[in-house]
């Protein structure tokens, strides 16, 4: 393993230093992410980096914050396609070794911004993301930002300042649409997500479905969190967003007809209720939702489920 160096002087072994490191890494990709089983991963795989890393690093903690944020970066591109700016092109190479003041005294990210807010964060771009999190969030310097994004200091302030004005824009506007839920919803549920699905529901969310669903297979009534995620979890694959006059829903769809709507109700953010309605009476009144032919934007994990 290589030496790790602070000041010319050996402290204490890679192994220590990197745990010491760990919670400081945590903190911030979970910023970034929003997802602490993601930040896990990410600060792993910088351990991954550091066991093989050559030579000395006379600055583990900047070396490590620059890795963790770069791979948040690759993660965050990966999650949607979005135009990039020139200024957020990372340049090939290791790490630019800066220090990053310490966080541990803030506030994390996720004890602060409503869902109003993570849906914004969702549309920001990676750079934009990165530079308010890091700026805004836990104090970095923008010189360090900028060293992380590979570009000047104006260039990152910019970065967080168009962040910053749509995170404001957000802040007026109160809870996600219904719409916003309920495609996230499904997202989750396309996707196994079964933290954020619990997330998304509320703890007294009920299920129940009319004679023509039950006949088809559904559940008749299912009660409880824990209950309804689990039985969404990695489901709804043939179900598209839908709307039933002007509320959103979605439907569970066979050869280009709508089988099987789900009915769902959207209360404070969250989905509160789910019925399942096969009446023939029904479905004809489902349409397609208009703009929802991709699987949609899902909408940031919310901060905690109980």
């Amino acid at each position: 393993m290589a030496g790790f160096v602070d000041g010319g002087v050996r402290t204490m072994d890679g192994i220590e230093r990197f745990e010491a490191e760990r919670p400081r890494l945590l903190r911030i990709a979970g910023g970034v992410l929003g997802d602490p089983a993601e930040a896990e991963d990410v600060v792993q795989q910088s351990w991954l980096r550091l066991h093989h890393a050559d030579g000395d690093i006379e600055n583990l903690a900047g070396w490590l914050t620059t890795v963790v944020t770069r791979l948040c970066l690759d993660r965050l591109r990966a999650r949607t396609p979005v135009p990039t700016e020139p200024t957020e092109v990372l340049a090939a190479g290791g790490p630019t070794l800066h220090a990053v003041p310490d966080p541990a005294d803030r506030v994390a990210l996720a004890d602060t911004v409503s869902v109003a807010l993570q849906v914004v964060l969702d549309r920001l771009t990676p750079g934009e993301r990165v530079a308010f999190v890091l700026h805004d969030t836990f104090g970095v310097e923008f010189a360090t930002v900028a060293a992380t994004l590979d570009t000047s200091p104006a260039a990152a302030r910019k970065l967080a300042s168009r962040a910053r004005a749509k995170v404001r824009a957000a802040s007026t506007e109160g809870a996600p649409a219904d719409w916003e839920v309920v495609d996230a919803f499904l997202a989750a549920a396309r996707g196994g997500d079964l933290r954020r699905l619990l997330a998304l529901l509320a703890p007294d969310v009920v299920v129940t479905a009319d004679a023509a669903a039950v006949a088809t297979g559904t559940p008749e009534r299912l009660e409880g969190r824990q209950a309804v995620a689990a039985m969404f979890d990695g489901a709804a694959k043939a179900a598209l967003p839908v709307l039933v006059g002007d509320r959103p829903g979605a439907a569970w769809y066979h050869r280009g007809e709508a089988r099987v709507l789900f009915d769902i109700t959207v209360e404070d953010g969250v989905v509160s209720g789910i019925v399942f309605r096969a009446d023939p009476g029904v479905l004809a009144r489902v349409v397609r939702r208009p703009g929802a032919t991709a699987p949609p934007r899902p909408l940031p994990r919310p901060k905690e489920t109980r």
